[in-house]
């Protein structure tokens, strides 16, 4: 019979790989967890791990860890292992009986890998749709609360409880972006891999149901020049000027004119109007018109990067 690899004829190789990749039997002695299970002890390590970087644990670790690797413990343990590797080393050539060892050995380690993946990869989506995101600010139309480059943390949670309110900086998905639901696209979108669906972050000023207005200012129509003009305007909720003192200049709002959202008019049911804090350098809703609740991510709580900035966005309630 000839040889096919090594020691091993075909039909000696396909037999092997048939053992290799047979189910083994668990050990009537040994409990299985359950996925259940697994997601329990996962989120515990998580928890542990979260406390272990706030006190600062992996400090008192590190150092211990420097003095074992300057300590003559770590070379004799160094030359314990290459030993050790050594010795198992199979010399000669391929047989069936090391084929199958070799493969067994292989198939746990890559069952370990996808076990872990696996369970990476629903860890990422329960802490994305349940608690929260890390975001970047891409471009200045939040100015001069948030700047080019800014990272903020943005949550997830309180969209369970609660409705957005006035003065809140939110993430969302504008509604002249399409949304596909292909699973591929769903998977993107709860991961953050490979997502390429453009998300805004505004400020919602209207809520759903109020009359909204964006009133000028008259008086100064000598700041009025065409065709890029500036004016100042006067956001009015309800009849009532609102006060923002978060908005860069009330002086460079870009004029009002015909297919822009500026009211007067009532806000729909489920929808909000969404502006950005530099009125004059921010495509919201004058411009894409009342974003629908079901297109809110979360709502950026706080900026954390760069650290000499780092601030809570939490804001007092705007009347």
């Amino acid at each position: 019979m000839s040889k096919f690899i090594g020691e091993m004829s075909y039909e000696d190789f396909v037999d092997a790989l048939k053992i290799i990749c047979a189910k083994e039997e668990t050990d009537k002695n040994s409990e299985k967890l359950t996925f259940k299970e697994k997601m329990q002890n996962g989120f515990k390590e998580f928890v542990d791990g979260i406390k272990y970087l706030i006190t600062f644990g992996f400090v008192k670790d590190g150092i211990e860890y420097t003095k074992y690797l300057f300590s003559k413990k770590f070379i004799s343990d160094l030359k314990e292992k290459f030993t050790a590797e050594e010795e198992k080393k199979v010399e000669g050539p391929l047989t069936k009986e090391h084929f199958i060892v070799e493969g067994k050995k292989f198939k746990a380690a890559f069952l370990d890998i996808l076990d872990t993946v696996f369970f990476v990869v629903v860890m990422v989506i329960l802490i994305r749709f349940f608690i929260g995101e890390i975001r970047w600010i891409p471009s200045g139309s939040m100015h001069p609360t948030l700047l080019e480059g800014d990272r903020i943390f943005v949550e997830r949670y309180s969209r369970f409880y609660k409705t957005p309110e006035r003065g809140d900086i939110m993430v969302f998905y504008p509604p002249e972006e399409p949304l596909k639901k292909t699973p591929l696209k769903i998977f993107a979108r709860l991961t953050g891999f490979f997502c390429k669906d453009i998300a805004y972050i505004k400020r919602v000023v209207g809520l759903p149901g109020e009359k909204f207005e964006l009133v000028a200012d008259e008086t100064n129509t000598d700041i009025f020049l065409e065709p890029n003009g500036r004016r100042k305007y006067t956001v009015y909720i309800n009849d009532k000027p609102l006060d923002e003192p978060y908005i860069q200049s009330a002086y460079e709002y870009p004029i009002c004119v015909d297919g822009m959202t500026c009211g007067p008019a009532v806000i729909p049911e489920g929808q909000y109007l969404m502006l950005g804090d530099n009125r004059g350098n921010s495509k919201d809703s004058r411009y894409w018109g009342f974003l629908p609740q079901e297109r809110f991510i979360g709502k950026a709580v706080y900026l954390f990067w760069p650290f000499k900035r780092a601030t809570s966005l939490k804001l007092d309630k705007v009347k």
